[in-house]
C-alpha cells in the first residue's frame, strides 16, 4: 500500500504557535528555572525549537515511553524505553510531548512523575487530538488542537518515516 502526506500546518504556522507557547512559559515561570522532560523521539524537534524560544533559565532530560511501535493506534501497553538520568525533586517540570492522542501514554507518565516529588508539574504537547481521548489528561499547553488523523512530520513518524519533514502532513494510504 502506497502513501502520500498532505500538508495539515505549515512550516511558518508551526514556528509561529512554538514561539507563543514558548513566550507564555517564560511568563507563567519568570524568575523561575525550567526544567523540560522530552518524550522521545517525536518530541526532540518540537522540544529543541521550544528551549530557544523560553526566556527563563532552562535544563533538559529525556524519556522514551513506548505505545505504539510500527502501528498507526496505540497498542494501550505502555513501557519505559529510557528513564531520566536525574532526580526531578523539588523542580519546575514541563513534560513536552510531540503529541497527545488517547491520553493512556501521558497520564500513565504523568501519574509516575508526580511519584518523584516534583515542585510543580506540566504537560506541553505540539499537537492534541481530544476526539481520540480515552484518558483525561490536562494539557498545560497545546500548540494545535487537530483532527482525528494519521499526522507525521516534526517529529513525528509513520514507521521512523518523515520525522524531518519541517511541517505536519497527513498520512493518506492509496
Amino acid at each position: 500500500m502506497a502513501e502520500r502526506v498532505e500538508v495539515l500546518l505549515t512550516e511558518k504556522e508551526v514556528n509561529d504557535r512554538i514561539r507563543a507557547i514558548g513566550e507564555q512559559i517564560s511568563r507563567d515561570y519568570a524568575d523561575r528555572n525550567v526544567h523540560l522532560i522530552c518524550v522521545l523521539k517525536g518530541g526532540s524537534f518540537f522540544m529543541c525549537e521550544l528551549a530557544k524560544r523560553i526566556t527563563v533559565p532552562v535544563s533538559l532530560d529525556f524519556m522514551s515511553v513506548s505505545s505504539y511501535g510500527a502501528d498507526t493506534k496505540s497498542s494501550g501497553v505502555i513501557r519505559i524505553v529510557k528513564d531520566l538520568d536525574e532526580s526531578i525533586k523539588e523542580k519546575d517540570v514541563i513534560v513536552v510531548e510531540d503529541i497527545v492522542d488517547s491520553g493512556r501514554t501521558l497520564s500513565y507518565l504523568l501519574n509516575m512523575l508526580k511519584e518523584r516529588g516534583p515542585k510543580s508539574l506540566a504537560l506541553c504537547t505540539l499537537l492534541d487530538k481530544p476526539e481520540r481521548r480515552v484518558v483525561d489528561v490536562d494539557v498545560n499547553y497545546t500548540g494545535f488542537q487537530i483532527p482525528d488523523e494519521f499526522v507525521v512530520g516534526y517529529g513525528l513518524d509513520y514507521a521512523q518515516k518523515y520525522r524531518n519533514l519541517p511541517y505536519i502532513g497527513v498520512v493518506k494510504f492509496d
